[in-house]
């Protein structure tokens, strides 16, 4: 009796597997099974976060820790986050994406070293019922959800930035344009809203997309553009972000510029912030990482737990593979020296101390930064 009621209790157990398995298949369809599996596990979540490089300081010091934070907060302290960093390496994000799906988190936050690259991936964590939220850049495939800033609107400052520190000289020179790599959208983004606001209002001597956002990549662009074009022909450069306009600012201090003409920047890096008040790097961009952050890790928490994104995301983003995405867009600051208390500062994203080390403290003084 009690053999036959082991039987059959393990053929009950395989029928409901089967069922339960059956019920995943189609979790794309109705969506019940994948709520209803997520509903029990509540707080007890594990979310996977894949950043795409750690040249920038902005993923270790500001986003990780930004969005480790926030689901702690939305968990009660319950959700464990696992954590990878591709180190600009495509093939490596892929293999980690991979040890995600073996892992079973239960929803993944991926910021694509290269967008199309990473499409496979993504497909294989939709396959397995894991949830995607693409991070920053807008990765392909089936990803649920998407969260940035608003790119074309970033190269829109830039160029409008560049064009007003010309002033009336706008038209006596060329500029160099230094975009970012090919391999992230954001890049043809940000160049477009830049092109938008430079067109017709500049003359563009040379224009490089630069190789995995590398400043001494740009260092080597800027050196060729100046060989190319002659120092005294260069009135400004539009740098897509901070870690290149450092590159360049080296290979234009190296070529004698004794006045530096106006060079743009993103992401408000320490380093840029710096150049910014000692007068070498006329902007950046700053991106409040809070916020963005912040949508990532409640998107990631919601579709993990089986709940609705319609709260959350109230925009919707096509990619080049997939409609109507539901996302969360954060507005950008144009960052001068004449706003970095307002900004860097206030937000606490950098003290006066951190900036103001004894190299700046001069001008840090005359900017009033104290």
């Amino acid at each position: 009796m009690n053999a036959h009621l082991r039987r059959a209790a393990v053929a009950v157990a395989a029928s409901a597997m089967a069922v339960s398995l059956a019920a995943c298949g189609q979790a794309g369809d109705s969506g019940e099974s994948a709520e209803e599996s997520a509903a029990k596990k509540g707080d007890n979540i594990t979310i996977g976060l894949l950043l795409p490089e750690n040249q920038t300081a902005r993923y270790e010091k500001f986003d990780k820790p930004l969005i480790e934070k926030k689901i702690s907060e939305l968990t009660n302290g319950k959700a464990k986050v696992v954590y990878a960093n591709a180190k600009q390496d495509a093939t490596l994000q892929t293999q980690q994406v991979d040890t995600m799906i073996t892992n079973k988190v239960d929803a993944l936050i991926v910021d694509a070293v290269d967008s199309k690259a990473i499409a496979g991936g993504v497909k294989k964590a939709k396959d397995a019922g894991i949830p995607v939220v693409a991070f920053d850049r807008l990765a392909e495939g089936p990803i649920d959800a998407y969260t940035s800033f608003d790119n074309e609107e970033v190269g829109k400052v830039q160029g409008k930035a560049l064009v007003e520190a010309l002033g009336d000289k706008a038209k006596d020179g060329q500029i160099v344009m230094m975009n970012g790599s090919v391999t992230d959208p954001n890049a043809a983004l940000f160049k477009k809203g830049a092109h938008s606001e430079l067109d017709g209002k500049v003359n563009v001597g040379k224009e490089y997309d630069t190789k995995e956002w590398k400043p001494e990549n740009a260092n080597a662009n800027m050196e060729a553009a100046i060989s190319a074009l002659g120092k005294d022909k260069i009135i400004g450069v539009y740098s897509a972000n901070d870690g290149m306009a450092g590159g360049i600012i080296t290979a234009l201090k190296s070529a004698g510029f004794t006045k530096l003409p106006p060079v743009t920047g993103q992401d408000a890096e320490l380093a840029g912030v710096q150049r910014i008040v000692a007068g070498e790097q006329f902007m950046s961009v700053y991106k409040p990482y809070a916020p963005e952050a912040s949508a990532a890790a409640e998107m990631a928490v919601a579709l993990a737990k089986g709940e609705s994104l319609d709260a959350i995301a109230k925009e919707k983003v096509d990619s080049p593979s997939q409609k109507a995405i539901p996302s969360v867009l954060v507005p950008v600051v144009s960052l001068t020296k004449d706003n970095i208390k307002d900004t860097v500062v206030k937000d606490g994203v950098y003290t006066v101390n951190e900036i103001c080390t004894p190299k700046f403290k001069a001008a840090c003084d005359q900017l009033g930064l104290k």
